[in-house]
């Protein structure tokens, strides 16, 4: 812990600081100028991460340790100064099985061979006499690749915003049904893929804040994307179809296809009432019905992080109906802020059949976004669906109420001022922390992996330096008053490689 407040720090107490942080207090800008950020910038930069916290502590195991792939051992760094002699060590891999061994040190040793060959994973190290555990990365040394890329092949594909298709059956805006049409059409013209603009999920109770880079969860899916009458149960629901097809639902249906833009308010609130429909009828099924069977399955594969996202979805849409002012979770009453707070467990419990429905929601779409995977296979497609991944997330979404101790909040990441904007770019995306990142075993990013790779032949990730390093905009400061923060990039890439082959899904990574 830094003895003196950064308050009162002088510029080399900072940028010590700083460099023990991650924290770059140099950059070079396009037009090769050296640029050195301000103190004021500093500490407000050091704030976010919580400098006064100090470092990781010199007595514990490192948060994560690189394993390579095939090795019979592997080496643990050891506390400085220590006066160890002897060690126990236990290892966890991830489907539970436990390996555990004893060794004898040198003097003055500096790490531990642990002889033991691990599979790909994330396993989990701890050694009796040390504090802490380390996450053990087990990975691959390279990303998927297509068989006929690797055999020098050339492959092409179709690239599209999925909102933004038209078709004469959709409602004013692209879904997965369009996408499984659009995949036929593609394949049968010889494409080898189709791209497509981030998918996450947005924020169904502002159905204006729109945009698939600035996502509420990059976890999740986009609910807008449902292809309502193609939901199982559409056909027996008689509410539905017959709301569906009376004359003034079509008629607004219409209007929405015949718009030169996307409404997406308008959108969202037709496809919402009849979804809304279609719960209340799924609810009368009974328990062994295959498909409760199937969502019940969902839920239970999707676990507390689909829980949260639901409860998200069900709060956020209730706060933004008592004041739409509240545009996002930090905007909320203080009491509400947090997953942990009361209130938010006494609304858990009060609107659990609302919860419910938004894990509904989000099965539906993982199955229609799963029929257009199965589609590209069917077709003979060498890639596939060629999904993206956003920089980051939005600062009042799901993902940061989840994770909120694992981004900076009252920080934006962006970019310095530069050929493409002279003032430089503010994105209003949150950075997230490469010390909680690491502390927390990447499970955000790990997350985001899954998720996205999941049924995609490829994935292209945006501002694919950002496993390096980010460039943070301080708390109320502007692109010009920003510096570039580290990430802990050896154990991002080897995460990217581990779950691209698991997934076998090829990585692209985009950088201007």
């Amino acid at each position: 812990m830094p003895e003196t407040p950064v308050e009162h720090m002088s510029g080399d107490e900072l940028r010590r600081l700083c460099q023990a942080h991650g924290i770059e207090v140099v950059y070079d800008d396009i037009w090769g100028q050296r640029h050195e950020i301000s103190p004021e910038a500093m500490r407000a930069l050091l704030r976010e991460v919580d400098a006064s916290a100090g470092a990781h502590a010199a007595s514990e195991l490192p948060t994560w340790i690189l394993v390579k792939e095939g090795a019979a051992s592997f080496f643990v760094p050891l506390p400085a100064r220590h006066n160890l002699r002897q060690l126990h060590w236990q290892v966890v891999d991830e489907d539970g099985a436990t390996y555990a061994g004893h060794a004898r040190l040198d003097e003055g040793a500096t790490q531990l061979q642990v002889e033991l060959a691990l599979p790909w994973g994330y396993h989990r190290l701890t050694l009796e006499e040390v504090p802490g555990s380390a996450l053990l990365i087990c990975a691959p040394q390279r990303c998927h690749e297509a068989a006929a890329l690797a055999e020098g092949g050339r492959l092409w594909g179709v690239a599209v915003q999925l909102y933004g298709l038209r078709s004469a059956r959709n409602w004013g805006t692209g879904d997965f049904g369009d996408l499984r049409r659009l995949v036929s059409l593609a394949a049968s013209e010889g494409a080898a893929f189709v791209g497509l603009n981030p998918l996450h999920a947005l924020f169904p109770g502002n159905p204006d804040h729109a945009s698939p880079y600035s996502p509420s969860s990059r976890a999740w899916l986009n609910l807008m994307y449902i292809d309502v009458e193609a939901v199982s149960g559409f056909d027996a629901c008689e509410a539905a179809r017959e709301l569906v097809h009376s004359a003034p639902f079509q008629a607004r249906l219409a209007a929405l296809r015949a718009a030169d833009l996307v409404d997406h308010a308008d959108v969202s609130a037709a496809k919402l009432e009849v979804l809304e429909l279609l719960f209340e009828h799924f609810c009368q099924r009974e328990p062994g019905d295959a498909l409760v069977q199937e969502f019940l399955r969902f839920c239970s594969d999707g676990g507390e992080a689909l829980r949260e996202q639901a409860l998200f979805d069900a709060l956020s849409t209730h706060m933004r109906e008592q004041d739409p002012a509240w545009t996002g979770w930090p905007s909320w009453p203080p009491d509400w802020r947090s997953r942990n707070a009361a209130s938010v467990h006494a609304f858990e419990r009060e609107h659990a059949l609302r919860v419910a429905y938004f894990q509904y929601l989000q099965w539906q779409a993982a199955r229609q976004l799963s029929q257009a995977s199965q589609a590209c296979m069917a077709a003979g497609m060498p890639i596939g669906l060629y999904l993206d991944l956003a920089v980051s997330v939005d600062r009042g979404g799901a993902d940061s109420w989840r994770h909120a101790s694992s981004f900076a909040m009252g920080a934006s990441v962006g970019a310095p001022p530069g050929l493409l904007n002279r003032q430089g770019q503010d994105w209003g995306l949150v950075p997230m922390r490469p010390d909680r990142l690491a502390d927390g075993g990447f499970r955000p990013f790990i997350e985001a992996l899954r998720a996205n790779m999941r049924g995609a032949g490829a994935l292209r990730i945006d501002h694919v330096m950002m496993l390096m390093r980010l460039f943070w905009i301080p708390p109320g400061g502007k692109p010009a008053d920003g510096a570039y923060v580290r990430y802990p990039h050896q154990a991002l890439f080897a995460i990217l490689a581990l779950e691209s082959r698991a997934h076998r899904c090829m990585v692209v990574g985009e950088d201007l």
